[in-house]
């Protein structure tokens, strides 16, 4: 088997609105389509960023909580490459979302940081 690329990554969100929200304004994902599937009582978004296809934003009925920290077993985190790391950071912060410290990568020497989605989700920007 020869995997291309990853398609997409699917996120179920406790509020549809608030994440769908946040995806769009916050990060700059545009909502290319959305359903509502009845019989599942469930909303699927499609988000693009940069005219590529990244999320699909999904909620549920009685969704149980995911434990994100620390370190909980499952998929750690979502990370972001952008040029500009601090300002990146700056950006976030004046749009109100709690973004942790800046730090270096020790293996790559490249600028991070790491703050939440609206239900916690762990999220990453990065240099590159």
């Amino acid at each position: 088997m020869h995997i291309n690329a990853v398609h997409h990554i699917a996120i179920i969100a406790s509020d549809y609105e608030v994440s769908k929200t946040f995806y769009r304004e916050v990060l700059g994902c545009r909502l290319e389509a959305e359903y509502y599937r009845a019989e599942r009582d469930s909303w699927m978004g499609k988000l693009s960023l940069n005219g590529s296809y990244l999320i699909e934003l999904f909620t549920f009925p009685n969704t149980p909580p995911r434990l994100s920290g620390p370190e909980a077993l499952g998929l750690r985190h979502l990370a972001f490459a952008v040029d500009d790391v601090p300002a990146a950071r700056d950006e976030l912060l004046g749009r109100g979302v709690d973004c942790e410290e800046l730090r270096t990568d020790p293996h790559t020497l490249r600028a991070m940081f790491f703050f939440r989605d609206p239900d916690g989700l762990p999220l990453e920007i990065y240099e590159g």
